[in-house]
């Protein structure tokens, strides 16, 4: 049951407008978009989901940043699953001539072989850019982008790596890879171009931007830039949360093991992970939980809630996709959101309001959802076990 109603958050954060910050002053500067799903379950534990938006506005561009990751992380497994491979095959990229390095082998990963299930464990853990640019790379840019179409996710276009700057015709490129068991070559791919064309767009932010080192006057044209909308990067994590629940058309193809790997990755701290062994000091507890946890390692959550979720953050752009679980009190919702923290207006000089604006908002946002859904009755208490996991290690207390 879905029920379109801004009414109740709307009302929710201007209520609570002054311990939400500066991003509530002025919501439509900061592009601020919201999705809350409140999560029923019936006498046989069956979810029942109310959907409630705030300022949902799909023709309204973000950069999703490092939520593109998610996507990547599902279609890679299902592809793995589709050739017939374990997702822990050793596999192996090629070089591609000025575009990125061959990848023979990971020194962070059991005994030092790369595979799409490592890549991603750190894509989850500590939202890594060379793990997704290996996973855009198997699943080709074309392959990507139809594997979303396909699913009904028609907005999204998924046209670039990350952290590497690289002409358009060049992410097109993608390297050719390998699968060894044993030392036997088991499939092989070889590099592809991608022959897609992406509808057009006219998506520009800001009122100056850098180009060259050189400021210019006028925004930024994130026309070629990666998209995803707020709404469907939400249904894609309810999708694994709650496979059940979406048509077979939009589901991932994925065994239960898949799933069972997603929660245990999604809701591990990097201070709970043995490989790789992050440095907790950078990589603290909360690095990649935004929602309540403000990406802050000083905050302390409650102890038996696990956020299953994926960030992004960039040109000034926050976002996070996030499924919350609270074992101890059977709380469990979902909150989506993403909103622009760029007081000057100008993209790409690194002088974001991150800090003083959008993480705080996000923590608070959080926290805000979490108190009214511990005041909410349900009249059939949740059981959360299918999401209960083994990490490498337990949380160490303060």
């Amino acid at each position: 049951m879905d029920k379109k109603n801004p009414g109740l958050l709307d009302s929710l954060l201007h209520a609570h407008a002054a311990r939400l910050g500066p991003v509530m002053a002025d919501p439509e500067g900061c592009r601020l978009q919201v999705i809350y799903t409140q999560i029923d379950r019936d006498a046989r534990n069956r979810p029942v989901f109310t959907d409630y938006y705030y300022r949902s506005r799909p023709e309204e561009y973000f950069y999703p940043a490092s939520t593109v990751k998610m996507p990547a992380a599902l279609l890679a497994l299902e592809k793995m699953d589709r050739l017939g491979l374990d997702k822990f095959t050793p596999m192996y990229t090629d070089s591609l001539a000025g575009i990125t390095p061959a990848v023979t082998a990971d020194s962070t990963a059991p005994g030092g072989r790369p595979s799409v299930a490592h890549y991603i464990k750190k894509i989850f853990l500590v939202s890594d850019n060379d793990a997704f640019n290996r996973l855009y790379e198997f699943l080709g840019q074309e392959g990507f982008n139809r594997g979303l179409w396909e699913k009904g996710y028609t907005a999204a276009q998924i046209r670039h790596r990350l952290d590497i700057a690289l002409p358009q015709e060049a992410n097109r490129h993608t390297n050719a890879v390998h699968f060894e068991q044993n030392g036997t070559v088991v499939y092989r791919q070889p590099d592809v171009t991608s022959r897609l064309e992406f509808a057009p767009r006219h998506d520009t932010v800001g009122r100056a931007h850098y180009a060259n080192n050189q400021l210019v006057e006028g925004p930024f044209d994130f026309s070629a830039k990666n998209r995803l909308l707020l709404k469907d990067l939400h249904q894609v994590l309810r999708s694994i949360i709650f496979p059940e629940s979406v048509t077979s058309g939009q589901a991932f193809r994925l065994k239960e093991d898949d799933y069972r790997f997603l929660y245990r990755y999604m809701s591990q701290l990097p201070t709970e992970t043995s490989h790789p062994a992050y440095d907790t000091t950078e990589f603290h507890r909360n690095y990649v939980k935004y929602l309540m946890g403000g990406a802050d390692a000083a905050t302390e959550l409650p102890p038996g809630l696990r956020i299953f979720n994926k960030p992004g953050w960039a040109y000034g752009f926050l976002t996070d996709v996030a499924y919350f679980a609270d074992f101890d009190t059977g709380v469990e919702f979902m909150l989506s959101a993403t909103l622009y923290a760029n007081k000057d207006g100008v993209i790409g000089d690194n002088k974001y309001d991150f800090e003083s604006a959008g993480k705080p908002f996000l923590k608070e946002l959080g926290w805000m959802i979490y108190e009214l859904e511990l005041l909410r009755k349900k009249k059939h208490k949740p059981d959360l076990q299918r999401y209960k996991a083994t990490y490498d290690k337990q949380q160490q207390p303060k």
